[in-house]
């Protein structure tokens, strides 16, 4: 028998013919990128891992692909060769690579201050747009999605005087210590790859499973919890989608217990101009937007309601003098304030956003039809202009099940067999995206590449 019967992922799989592809397509790698083989070696003498930051190397290549020019749906590599781009910076190019709007606006800011700890038009402008696109009244900026969700944990918890925390397993907020906590038989536990922390996480956080409402009661009835931090949809340990009814139930819950819900849109933002929630009637009390904001500059923003924001300044009014542990240097710099105008008045539109979500609907539908005519137990979940592949039969419901699905070799053969197929797909799981720049022949490409690849590996 050729498949694995103990491994869902590859049941239809001849696993045989998988690994003897996974080899070729080794090796035709590093037949057709030399220049990036060369450019590798380079950088190994003096970066550590090889790379500027470790993970540049989780693509499951024999050596980093190098990049010489990055533009619209498209990316170009050190060898020359043209890849359709759906991993697009993993969300950080959500609207295409340089798009022309950022690009004019980084231009002519460049020439006239890139960073003076000191605000201009440009930040009463975005104020006013990202009041206008997610309802809530005021903002505060940050260089990264990690540090907009520690900055919001320590504004919530000084303004409610609370110090829990409630998130949920399998979750992913950047590298903010707290979140790094998952469910072990049921039990917290303190991620093992979390490296050089000495503290003890599970004593201010509380992890539960997703869509589990009696749970997420449970951990609220203590009356000790400053703030729930979720995305509304979880797209970090492969996606999974709220059941119906979810959060309007949730959020009921989180304020009768007197705790802000903040919702993490990094990636949600692929529904609409408004992320997830704005699209789907969610409330929060605050809100977190990392990478895309700014076209790919790197930026992020967080907003609060009315009500948290207001005890959140009475906060710092009562707090001594003195350092808030909030903010960094280049928070909020001229270059990145005009990156965000740009792209919240040009870029971040229904008008944007239409083609792309009816293009994502056309990738996932073609996806679905490839793995039905291979007959393999997998499923397609859609979100806005984002689309995965998961290897099991039904979406998830919770961040367990999703973790139990993922296969790192099956995803590591995919991967490299697209990417010599000139298609990239982000390397964290199977996620797709669709850009303003992505084109039918491009998703077609994909497809088409996708088709080849099971080919080689079904069992025929």
């Amino acid at each position: 028998m050729h498949d694995h019967p103990l491994c869902p992922s590859r049941s239809g799989l001849d696993w045989a013919r998988a690994q003897a592809l996974l080899r070729k397509e080794q090796a035709a790698f590093i037949l057709r990128n030399p220049h990036s083989q060369a450019l590798a070696r380079r950088a190994a003498q003096h970066l550590l891992f090889g790379v500027p930051l470790h993970w540049m190397n989780d693509w499951g290549t024999p050596f980093a692909l190098q990049v010489v020019q990055a533009q619209g749906a498209h990316l170009v590599d050190a060898d020359g060769h043209t890849l359709a781009d759906f991993c697009l910076g993993d969300t950080g190019a959500m609207f295409g690579h340089s798009p022309a709007p950022v690009a004019r606006a980084v231009t002519r800011q460049a020439t006239q201050g890139l960073t003076a700890m000191l605000p201009g038009e440009d930040a009463a402008v975005v104020g006013e747009l990202l009041s206008a696109r997610f309802g809530l009244p005021f903002w505060q900026f940050a260089m990264t999605a990690s540090d907009a969700n520690r900055f919001v944990l320590r504004w919530l918890r000084a303004a409610s005087g609370r110090r829990k925390l409630v998130v949920f397993n399998g979750c992913y907020h950047g590298t903010v210590d707290d979140v790094f906590v998952d469910l072990k038989g049921g039990q917290p536990t303190q991620r093992s790859s979390l490296l050089g922390q000495v503290h003890d996480l599970t004593a201010h956080t509380v992890v539960i499973e997703f869509n589990d409402l009696a749970a997420l009661e449970a951990a609220l009835t203590q009356g000790d919890v400053a703030c729930v931090l979720a995305e509304p949809a979880m797209t970090n340990i492969g996606m999974v989608l709220p059941a119906p009814g979810y959060w309007p139930a949730a959020q009921a819950l989180i304020r009768r217990h007197g705790a802000a819900l903040v919702l993490d849109e990094t990636h949600t933002i692929s529904c609409g101009p408004g992320g997830y929630a704005r699209a789907n009637g969610l409330q929060p009390d605050a809100v977190v937007l990392g990478k895309p904001v700014g076209g790919g500059v790197p930026c992020a923003v967080y907003g609060f309601s009315a009500e948290w924001a207001e005890r959140a300044v009475r906060a710092k009014h009562r707090a001594p003098p003195g350092h808030s542990g909030i903010g960094t240097t280049l928070s909020g710099n001229l270059l990145a304030m005009a990156a965000m105008r740009a792209t919240l008045s040009e870029l971040m539109t229904d008008a944007v956003y239409a083609p792309m979500l009816a293009l994502a609907t056309t990738l996932a539908d073609g996806l679905r039809e490839c793995i039905a005519r291979h007959h393999l137990h997998w499923c397609v979940t859609q979100l806005g202009a984002r689309t995965e592949f998961q290897f099991r039969a039904t979406a998830p419901r919770d961040g367990s099940e999703a973790a139990a699905s993922l296969d790192a070799e099956l995803e590591r053969l995919v991967h490299l067999s697209l990417l010599n197929r000139e298609v990239m797909i982000t390397p964290f799981h199977n996620m797709m995206l669709v850009c303003p720049a992505t084109a039918p022949t491009h998703v077609q490409k994909l497809i088409d590449a996708f088709d080849q690849v099971l080919d080689e590996i079904g069992m025929g």
